[in-house]
């Protein structure tokens, strides 16, 4: 397992569309297992590959840290198949260090997803661990949380951040 390097916005990997996974073999069950200890070492609730400079649709995310590793939870080409509710609360990201501002996500999500050898799955998310879904899934789909935002607190922070 390796620590990757984590890729700091506004790097154009962070920007675009990841592709989607089409080869389920041990290359991706490697990415997955460094994906996680470079989350953890961040230390941080999710990544995804984008994030280290991988444009895959890939994720992974665990809301209760390295603590307790069985809350894994892989994310391969994943997509919100139904989202319920509302609740604006603070929200950072490991590609954007020292920026927490508050942002409205579903309270629920209900979430599609391949699993390392291919098959289909679905995982509901509540509360935090919805939240983490819809950031990684929105890095996936190459928006990073400021783009959230009013459109003043979006121009101060991409003006300071550039």
């Amino acid at each position: 397992m390796a620590i990757l390097e984590i890729v700091k916005y506004p790097a154009s990997v962070l920007l675009k569309q990841t592709d989607p996974v089409t080869v389920f073999d041990d290359s991706l069950k490697q990415l997955a297992r460094d994906l996680e200890e470079t989350m953890y070492a961040a230390p941080g609730v999710g990544l995804a590959a984008n994030q280290v400079g991988i444009a895959k649709r890939i994720s992974v995310v665990n809301i209760f840290g390295p603590e307790r590793r069985d809350g894994l939870i892989v994310l391969i080409n994943p997509e919100i198949i139904r989202a319920e509710g509302e609740e604006e609360a603070e929200e950072g990201c490991l590609s954007i260090p020292g920026v927490w501002d508050k942002v409205n996500r579903a309270t629920y999500v209900l979430v599609k997803t391949n699993t390392l050898d291919g098959g289909f799955i679905e995982i509901e998310g509540r509360g935090l661990l919805a939240r983490a879904f819809q950031h990684e899934i929105d890095h996936l789909k190459g928006i990073v949380f400021i783009e959230r935002l009013s459109l003043l607190k979006k121009r101060i922070l991409k003006k300071k951040l550039r």
